[in-house]
């Protein structure tokens, strides 16, 4: 199986040693029916972080064709448990007030969509003001406002999300209005928010890291060749 870590965002396969997954049945009919109770535990083989994820799933069931067991029908709801939310760790130089929208936009992404949705607009918004120096009336605007700014790509990537169900009214109201959204419509909006720290904030550091040790070098060649002369 495929993974990447939560923790340290290393890709990772998984095999039996690193995985365990639990599965029972309540065969007790209520209003939901027969539903199984899914719990997996995953172990990073990445011995610099080696920390455990547990995730929850509940699935709605039904019988084997003859009674002998059963099998699971339709996926209910999930819970993450270990670590408590989806969010990927931002690095320190990104601005509090920005990161704290995305963490709490993914914490209560599942309880509540339409007010994760809420959060990673303001953070979105937060975003395009504090890299780009962009500030209008609506998010729409100061999306529209950096459209010649960023990499055909990423545009792509941004006009794709804004034409997903509700996600483009999000954009054109004040970033406080609730709307309904679809738990899948609020994940995307968080996704595309994790490409954008590492397009915009994450690329730019890197790069500035980079020009300054290639500064630093072209100075010790230079007093290096100061020296010799």
């Amino acid at each position: 199986m495929n993974w990447t870590c939560p923790f340290c965002q290393r890709n990772a396969v998984i095999t039996g040693e690193s995985h365990i997954s639990a599965t029972s049945y309540i065969p007790n009919k209520s209003v939901d029916g027969i539903v199984a109770h899914v719990l997996d535990a995953i172990v990073c083989p990445n011995k610099e972080c080696n920390r455990r994820t547990l995730t929850a799933r509940l699935y709605q069931a039904d019988v084997k064709h003859g009674g002998a067991g059963y099998y699971k029908v339709k996926h209910l709801m999930t819970w993450q448990l270990i670590p408590n939310s989806s969010a990927v760790p931002l690095p320190s130089y990104i601005k509090p007030a920005i990161t704290a929208d995305y963490y709490e936009a993914c914490a209560i992404q599942d309880l509540s969509p339409k007010a994760s949705a809420t959060l990673a607009r303001r953070c979105l918004q937060g975003m395009i003001r504090d890299f780009w120096g962009v500030s209008k009336r609506t998010l729409f605007e100061e999306i529209e406002a950096i459209r010649d700014r960023v990499d055909p790509l990423t545009w792509d990537a941004i006009t794709a999300v804004r034409k997903i169900g509700n996600i483009g009214a999000h954009m054109e109201k004040d970033i406080d209005v609730i709307i309904d959204v679809e738990p899948n419509e609020a994940q995307l909006l968080t996704s595309l928010i994790e490409i954008l720290f590492k397009e915009w904030y994450i690329a730019r550091h890197e790069r500035e890291l980079r020009m300054k040790e290639l500064i630093e070098l072209a100075n010790q060649k230079e007093l290096q060749r100061q020296a010799e002369a």
